[in-house]
């Protein structure tokens, strides 16, 4: 069924998304292995979100939001804040959109996610995530240059644009005649998981859909738990550099809540572990918040024995360093 109008989107949203980003975003494909499968006992479908345009799944949400811009909005340019990769979804997106784009990133992001951003061509604002808002950052620089805000993830327009990868999964699921039993996403702010959740409730009713997180960072179990949106604790780390928002939104919670079965958290060994099965086995290069759904998958977190999963792997944005790291588990 799809989403009430309560919510913040709902099926027919992500369906005119899709539309928008016809011939702009990249349709990834829906992987199978058969070597994973005999692992976990079960059928594994892998949504590889490393292929798309800019690198993750952010280019969608970032392209849907920009793309309906007034041609007056998009003279004054636009405004986001992202760890990296909404920043380099927003980035590439403004590029092929003709417009100006300012990103603020925390001055400890990637450095690879940092330099491809510029890459695009927008102009990166560093600050300090410990200290300084980003939020704060971005309003104020907006406000100065009369550009729009793209937020990363609590807005209508980049929450169906998420979205279309569960519309692809669904829609390839069936053109394979497969019926997922659950699908696993990694969520942090849960644009890409209210958005998946909404298009994939939609074709398969009966599946369990489940968020993915890094322990520490496990908000959204505990905003489930608790029925209300709660914070983690401040000072946690973790190497999920892209997963680590405080909060789910104000929009994708109620999304979420009315949605998900559950969500799983995982360690950074774990991911880690992950990573270096998708490089050694899948021939994937994921990066360690990309890595989180196939890192539950793969621990037996989200048991798959006798069952279909459709995993998404949301991005592949890596540095060296890290991914050096994760490879060491292998060898």
């Amino acid at each position: 069924m799809p989403a009430s109008n309560s919510f913040a989107i709902g099926h027919q949203d992500i369906v005119e998304a899709a539309a928008r980003l016809d011939g702009f975003a990249v349709r990834t494909p829906l992987l199978e292995n058969a070597l994973l499968n005999e692992r976990v006992g079960g059928r594994v479908l892998l949504k590889p979100e490393v292929l798309q345009r800019s690198g993750s799944f952010k280019f969608r949400g970032a392209f849907n939001r920009l793309s309906q811009l007034t041609p007056e909005e998009r003279r004054g340019g636009v405004v986001a804040w992202s760890s990296g990769n909404h920043a380099q979804g927003v980035a590439a997106a403004a590029a092929l959109l003709g417009m100006p784009a300012v990103i603020v990133m925390p001055s400890d992001a990637p450095a690879l996610k940092i330099a491809n951003t510029r890459g695009y061509g927008a102009e990166v604002v560093l600050y300090d995530r410990w200290t300084e808002s980003r939020e704060a950052i971005a309003t104020a620089i907006a406000e100065e240059r009369g550009a729009a805000t793209v937020p990363p993830y609590d807005h209508p327009q980049i929450m169906a644009g998420q979205g279309t990868v569960g519309l692809e999964i669904a829609a390839q699921a069936q053109a394979i005649g497969a019926v997922p039993d659950d699908v696993i996403a990694p969520c942090s702010g849960g644009g890409l998981m209210s958005g998946v959740a909404t298009a994939v409730r939609h074709s398969f009713p009966d599946a369990r859909l489940w968020a993915a997180e890094p322990a520490g960072f496990d908000d959204v179990a505990r905003s489930l738990a608790a029925g209300e949106r709660v914070e983690n604790a401040a000072g946690q780390r973790s190497i999920c550099d892209a997963l680590l928002t405080p909060t789910p939104g104000a929009l994708t919670f109620p999304v979420m809540k009315d949605l998900l079965s559950g969500s799983l958290a995982v360690t950074d060994a774990e991911v880690k572990a992950a990573m270096a099965y998708a490089f050694t086995v899948l021939k994937l290069v994921v990066e360690p918040g990309g890595a989180v759904g196939l890192a539950a998958v793969l621990t037996g977190k989200l048991p798959a024995a006798g069952r279909t999963v459709a995993v998404v792997l949301s991005g592949g944005n890596v540095d060296a360093a890290t991914f050096t790291d994760a490879l060491a588990l292998s060898s």
